[in-house]
């Protein structure tokens, strides 16, 4: 009898020597451990932000429709004929209902040198998706206030005009019926497509600009910025890593990540957290 238990215990003594090495080498119940573990943590990156974002909402009280909402203009920038030379912004506000919970809205301002007037691009979801001057070039979105991404003027802006008005008429998704909440293409996915025609703008969208990844292929390439690379299937499962965009991973439309140029973390639904990261203007944007 003894001398059948021993090769059965040593037999047992081995296999668990095998188990002892790389995960591949680890019991099949360690690694469905492991791989739990890794899709817990990855849930909790990009759900409990978002949870939590959405409890803030709730309590803040914002508007809960447009018709509630105040759009007017904030004041902070000047009448046309006070301003004579060019000038580009790229502006975005926090959009309004659940939406708001996790995205931004973003538009184009510019005005030519002399110009007595603003010009401002947005896209919507109703009627013809890209709208002209439908708003006050500084209004409030949703009854939020706009953060400025970039403000460049003088002759570096006067040069950027031109290229963004052919992008604004070439853009491929300005037709009735193209505009898509998500994964896009929206109106994040109009300035992201503004953003790569122009990169000299030097700026990356909001990680709370949903949309803003969205291709109509897989893509494997440059970033916006020019500055880095970026994987992405379609703007639902992406990775950036780049000197403007940072460390970024996008699961469903939701962006987690590092911006290493200003110190910050970047979470679904709040967005970029850390230092001020400025604004581009004509002397950062070269």
């Amino acid at each position: 009898m003894l001398s059948r238990e021993r090769p059965a215990a040593l037999a047992t003594v081995q296999a668990e020597t095998i188990y002892t090495g790389s995960t591949m080498d680890q019991p099949p119940s360690t690694r469905r451990i492991s791989r739990k573990r890794i899709v817990l943590a990855i849930l909790a990156l990009f759900l409990l932000p978002v949870a939590a974002r959405a409890a803030l909402y709730a309590y803040e009280g914002g508007p809960r429709s447009w018709r509630e909402a105040d759009w007017s203009s904030t004041g902070s920038l000047p009448a046309a004929e006070a301003h004579l030379g060019a000038r580009v912004l790229v502006m975005t506000g926090q959009t309004g209902g659940w939406k708001g919970t996790v995205a931004v809205h973003s538009w184009v301002v510019f005005k030519r040198e002399n110009a007595r007037s603003w010009t401002r691009y947005d896209v919507v979801g109703w009627g013809n998706p890209v709208r002209q001057n439908g708003w006050a070039p500084d209004g409030r979105w949703y009854g939020n206030n706009p953060t400025v991404l970039a403000d460049v003027t003088g002759p570096e802006a006067a040069r950027l005009i031109p290229k963004i008005e052919e992008t604004v008429k070439a853009y491929q998704y300005g037709h009735a019926g193209d505009y898509r909440i998500w994964p896009g293409p929206n109106s994040n996915t109009f300035v992201a497509t503004v953003l790569r025609a122009v990169p000299e703008l030097g700026v990356t969208m909001p990680p709370n600009a949903v949309g803003r990844d969205y291709r109509p292929a897989p893509y494997l390439g440059l970033t916006d910025s020019g500055t880095g690379v970026e994987a992405s299937l379609w703007g639902l499962i992406g990775l950036k890593l780049g000197w403007v965009e940072g460390v970024e991973v996008n699961v469903l439309g939701l962006v987690a990540g590092l911006d290493i140029r200003h110190p910050a973390v970047k979470l679904p639904g709040f967005g970029r957290i850390g230092l001020d990261a400025g604004v581009a203007t004509a002397a950062t944007a070269k």
